[in-house]
C-alpha cells in the first residue's frame, strides 16, 4: 500500500510540472484551449453550455479565468464533480432547512412576542426574508460559480482581509442542530457524526441520495403533521386561533430576538450557495431550487404551527419539551410514534447536509491560503473534500461534548447576519465596481438594500434594547481573527513543520491538490 501511494505522488509531481503556473498563487494550474482559442486555467464549464465569459475583479471588462471545471476526465485536473441537479439542489436546500426545530421547539416566537398572530406574522416574515436574501445570493453565485459562499463573495468585493475573518467565524458557525446531549445521548450524536462524516467522505453521490432520501422522509412527517391538524380543524377546534391578536404588542428589540429564533429555524437558505462548484448548470439550477425550496419551507413551517394550534393551546406548546410529541399523543393514537422518528430523521438530514456545505467552505478558503493547504485537497479517486469534512466533523464533535445549543444560537444568529449584511452590501458594491461582470441571474437592486436595511436592524437593535456582554464577546471573536490572518496569510509566514505535516496527511488521506494531474481512476 506504502509502495502504491508513493508512487501516486511521484506520478503525480511529475505530471505537474509539465502544466503551467499560476503565479498569483504558487501552485501548479493545469491549462486548456477554449473555443477561442484563448488559454483557460482548470478549463471551461463544459457540457452544460458555455457561460458567459467573466470579467476580473477590477471592473475593467477584461477576461476572468473560470474557476472550475465541469468533469473529470483522465488527464484533467483533480476537483469537485459538477453532480447535483436541481432535485438535489432543492433536498439541500429543504433538507438542511428543516430541523428538529419545528418537531421540538416552535413556541420560541411565542415566548418572545406573547401572540398568537405576531408570532406567525414573524414566522412568514422570515420566510420571505429568506427568500430575498437567497435570491440576492442566487446572483453573486452566478456570478461566481466558485464554492464557498459569502467567503467567494468577500474576496471579489472586499479582498482576502474580510473574506478570512468569515472563514474564521464560519469554522464555529457550522453545527448539527440539537439540543445538548448528555450521557448515552453524546455517543449517540458522535456515532451520528462519524455516520455522516463516512456517508460524505465515501462519495458525494452517496451523500447526496441520503440528503434526498431524508428530505423526502421529513417532508412525509411534515403532511402527517399537517393532515392531523386538518383533521382537528374540521372538528372545529379553533379556539386558539380566533384570538390571535390578544396580547400585547413586543417592543422594538423583542421583535428582532423573535426574528432570532425563527430565522435560526430557517437557516440553511444559503448552504447551496457553498457548493456551486458541484451544482449542474448553475445559472439555472442555482436560482430555481431557491425559488422551489425556501417557499415550500415556509409553507410547511406556516402549517405545521396552525396544526399545532389546533391540538393544543399556546401555554401548552410552550412548556412542551417536545411539540411534535405532544401533538402526536393527541391526533395521532397508535401512530404517535412516527412523531419521536420524524425528529430524528429530520436531524440526521439536517446535519449531512450542514456537513456536506461546511466542508465545501473550508476547500474553498484552504485553496487560496486562508486555512491549512491540507484542507483544500480532494481524495484522488473519490473526488470529495474528504479533510475538510474531516475538519468540520472534529469541531462538531467538540461542540456536542462541551457547547450549549441556547449560546449557539445567540452567537451565531447576530454574528450571521453581520456577514449576511455584508453579502447584500458585496452585491450592491460589484454593481458600481464590477458593471460588466456577467450576471446570468439578476435580482432589482431593492432586494439586496431591504435585506440589508434589516441586517442592520437585526444586528443593533438588540444592543440597544437589551445590551450584553455576549454580542461584544461575538465580535472581538471575528476580528481575532487578524491576530492569524496578518501573519500566516498577509505576510506569508508558514511554520517548517507544517509541509511535513502536509504530506503525512496526503499520504494517510490519499488526498491531493485541486491543481494535480488524476492519474487514477
Amino acid at each position: 500500500m506504502r509502495d502504491k501511494i508513493s508512487q501516486l505522488f511521484c506520478l503525480q509531481k511529475n505530471a505537474c510540472k509539465n502544466n503551467s503556473t499560476d503565479n498569483n498563487r504558487g501552485h501548479n494550474v493545469p491549462t486548456k484551449a477554449t473555443t477561442n482559442g484563448t488559454m483557460c486555467a482548470n478549463g471551461s464549464l463544459g457540457t452544460e453550455g458555455p457561460e458567459a465569459p467573466e470579467t476580473d475583479s477590477s471592473g475593467t471588462g477584461r477576461m476572468r479565468k473560470p474557476l472550475e471545471r465541469n468533469g473529470s476526465t483522465q488527464n484533467h485536473a483533480v476537483h469537485l464533480e459538477r453532480r447535483l441537479g436541481l432535485f438535489s439542489g432543492v433536498a439541500l436546500i429543504v433538507g438542511t432547512m428543516i430541523g428538529s426545530g419545528i418537531f421540538v421547539s416552535p413556541s420560541g416566537l411565542l415566548v418572545r412576542t406573547g401572540s398568537v398572530g405576531v408570532s406567525f406574522i414573524i414566522w412568514l416574515a422570515c420566510g420571505v426574508l429568506s427568500l430575498l436574501g437567497a435570491l440576492a445570493y442566487a446572483e453573486l453565485g452566478t456570478m461566481n460559480t466558485s464554492s464557498g459562499a459569502e467567503w467567494a463573495y468577500f474576496m471579489d468585493a472586499y479582498g482576502p482581509a474580510p473574506a478570512f475573518l468569515f472563514s474564521w467565524y464560519a469554522v464555529e458557525a457550522f453545527v448539527t442542530e440539537c439540543d445538548p446531549p448528555r450521557g448515552v445521548v453524546k455517543m449517540v450524536a458522535l456515532v451520528a457524526i462519524v455516520m455522516i462524516l463516512f456517508v460524505n467522505c465515501y462519495s458525494v453521490n452517496l451523500g447526496m441520495a441520503v440528503q434526498n432520501v431524508f428530505t423526502a422522509a421529513k417532508l412525509v412527517a411534515v403532511v402527517v403533521v399537517i393532515c392531523g391538524g386538518a383533521y382537528k380543524l374540521m372538528q372545529g377546534n379553533t379556539q386558539h386561533l380566533s384570538n390571535a391578536f390578544s396580547g400585547p404588542m413586543p417592543n422594538v428589540g423583542s421583535i428582532a430576538t423573535a426574528f432570532y429564533t425563527g430565522l435560526w429555524a430557517y437557516d440553511g437558505w444559503n448552504n447551496l450557495n457553498y457548493v456551486t462548484e458541484e451544482i449542474k448548470n448553475p445559472s439555472k439550477n442555482l436560482p430555481r431550487s431557491i425559488i422551489i425550496g425556501i417557499p415550500l419551507v415556509t409553507l410547511c413551517y406556516a402549517l405545521i404551527n396552525i396544526s399545532y394550534l389546533a391540538a393544543m393551546s399556546p401555554e401548552e406548546m410552550i412548556v412542551s419539551e417536545a411539540v411534535a410529541v405532544t401533538f402526536g399523543n393527541r391526533v395521532l393514537g397508535a401512530l404517535a410514534w412516527l412523531m419521536p422518528l420524524s425528529v430524528t430523521i429530520s436531524t440526521f438530514g439536517s446535519a449531512n447536509g450542514t456537513l456536506f456545505a461546511a466542508g465545501r467552505l473550508c476547500f474553498a478558503a484552504s485553496r487560496e491560503g486562508h486555512l491549512l493547504d491540507i484542507l483544500s485537497y480532494v481524495h484522488v479517486r473519490r473526488l470529495t473534500p474528504a479533510p475538510g469534512l474531516i475538519f468540520h466533523s472534529l469541531i462538531a464533535s467538540a461542540m456536542v461534548l462541551h457547547g450549549t445549543i441556547e449560546s449557539l444560537i445567540d452567537f451565531f444568529s447576530f454574528t450571521a447576519w453581520i456577514f449576511y449584511g455584508g453579502a447584500m452590501l458585496a452585491l450592491i458594491v460589484m454593481r458600481y465596481t464590477k458593471p460588466n461582470y456577467p450576471r446570468p441571474y439578476k435580482v432589482p437592486i431593492i432586494i439586496p438594500v431591504v435585506v440589508l436595511v434589516i441586517s442592520v436592524y437585526l444586528v443593533a437593535a438588540p444592543i440597544f434594547e437589551t445590551p450584553r456582554v455576549e454580542y461584544l464577546y461575538a465580535l472581538l471573536f471575528i476580528f481575532a481573527g487578524l491576530i492569524f490572518y496578518v501573519p500566516f496569510v498577509k505576510l506569508g509566514m508558514t511554520p517548517r513543520f507544517m509541509n511535513k505535516v502536509t504530506l503525512f496527511f496526503q499520504l494517510l488521506l490519499e488526498v491531493v491538490p485541486t491543481s494535480s494531474m488524476a492519474m487514477f481512476e
